[in-house]
């Protein structure tokens, strides 16, 4: 059975209407989406609060990174191009940051705010390889861009 986007988008606009707060946002997300799905293992947001530097904010799991340089793993690499990182096997991903053992594969997501800054990333892991699909990407996406940028 495949994640019902629908009803995950409308739970989370509902739940987000009229919220302003980034970190308020990012925590409704995080537990929402951790909860939908058996194969979320970690999910949660790196927010950008340096130059070239993620910190880690709401998420829903076990303990993460602390901080994550942009030039360093899955996250960094989705800060620093702005493009989505959807990574089948985590061991073969150069320069990957083990924050848990048993993360397999992963979908990080750049968080764009309104005016097209990129304030963050949303960073799923799976403890089963090649868990993410495209239409988790896209679908996962589309609910940040709605949730953040509209």
């Amino acid at each position: 059975m495949s994640l019902d986007y629908t009803t995950l988008a409308k739970t989370i606009a509902a739940l987000t209407e009229g919220e302003t707060d980034e970190v308020a946002l990012m925590a409704t997300v995080a537990c929402e989406v951790h909860h939908s799905d058996d194969r979320f293992d970690w999910t949660g947001f790196y927010r950008v609060v340096a130059p070239e530097l993620l910190k880690i904010g709401p998420y829903q799991g076990g303990h993460g990174c602390l901080q994550i340089p942009f030039s360093r793993g899955v996250c960094g690499a989705a800060a620093r191009s702005g493009d989505v990182q959807l990574v089948p096997d985590v061991e073969a991903f150069p320069g990957h940051i083990a924050c848990a053992s048993s993360t397999r594969s992963e979908l990080v997501l750049p968080v764009w705010n309104k005016a097209d800054e990129v304030i963050g990333v949303f960073d799923i892991d799976s403890d089963q390889p090649d868990a993410f699909t495209q239409e988790d990407a896209d679908q996962l996406g589309a609910i940040l861009k709605q949730v953040f940028a509209a």
